[in-house]
């Protein structure tokens, strides 16, 4: 175990100017240049719903190829979706976990084998705690400020309206930091956090585009549609349809074709990728 200390000095400005920072940082692994980067933090609900998954994903696996670090805290739920879903994509991840970084108290252990497969990646662990530090539950919000005050920009994914997650947005914009939050469904639980932040003013991200252009993302192509070459006139007759996510009577009222023609051409969508049905509902996935 290769554990190395981050004096004040070499901290990115960012960390410096924030209220009562840390003295100094134990890490393992290898931290990015700071100067060369935009750092995100992603966070949401523990229990997050397919929707919250699939967004997650989509938005991460955008940034591939681009000067962004994602930054999350390692935990159940969103946090490790966001680190593993940066792994699966090369894109460098830094966890910032409620603990010290020894082995023998990594929390949660049920990801330590994640913790170890940031630091594979070239990734990093970073904590202000001292290593053999037990994760307690005021470690947490103490360690939230370490990430907000760390990022250029924290994404909210889902937030149920007294969750945790919101805590670690309250502290970004305290900070003055962008706070990015993804609307959802009145109807859902775990977005009335996030349709609250963005009551109260943060940046509505609602596709590829909008996070690119909140992280500054200079040159972006824009969102890649799907080529209109690889599908049958029924497949586009669907696609086209499914602009919003439905369920398969909704679509068979639509349609003027018969239910045997339809699931048959879902299924081929389907294995194009370019359809997934979850929760009873169809989505078109670009």
């Amino acid at each position: 175990m290769n554990m190395q200390i981050l004096e004040q000095a070499d901290f990115p400005i960012r960390l410096t100017e924030i209220p009562k920072p840390p003295e100094k940082l134990y890490y393992r692994g290898t931290l990015p240049n700071w100067d060369e980067y935009v750092f995100l933090a992603v966070v949401g609900s523990r229990n997050y719903t397919s929707y919250g998954r699939d967004v997650a994903e989509k938005l991460i696996a955008s940034l591939a190829g681009h000067p962004v670090v994602i930054v999350s805290g390692l935990a159940l739920g969103t946090d490790a979706l966001a680190h593993k879903s940066a792994l699966s994509h090369g894109i460098k991840t830094i966890a910032v976990p409620g603990s010290g970084l020894d082995d023998s108290v990594i929390a949660p252990r049920t990801n330590y084998a994640l913790a170890q497969d940031i630091l594979t990646a070239g990734g990093a662990l970073l904590s202000e705690f001292d290593p053999k530090f037990k994760a307690t539950p005021w470690a947490f919000p103490q360690r939230n400020r370490i990430m907000a005050g760390l990022c250029h920009a924290t994404l909210i994914i889902e937030a149920g309206e007294k969750s945790g997650t919101l805590i670690t947005a309250k502290i970004a914009n305290d900070y003055g930091r962008d706070v990015l939050s993804v609307p959802g469904s009145i109807f859902s639980e775990t977005s009335r956090g996030t349709n609250k932040l963005l009551h109260q003013g943060a940046i509505p991200i609602t596709c590829v585009e909008d996070l690119h252009e909140a992280l500054g993302l200079k040159n972006e192509s824009k969102q890649a549609e799907l080529p209109l070459d690889n599908f049958t006139e029924k497949e586009l007759l669907i696609l086209r349809a499914l602009r919003e996510p439905k369920n398969r009577d909704a679509l068979t009222t639509e349609l003027d074709l018969p239910i045997h023609e339809i699931d048959i051409t879902l299924s081929m969508l389907e294995i194009k990728g370019a359809v997934k049905e979850e929760a009873g509902l169809l989505r078109r996935m670009s």
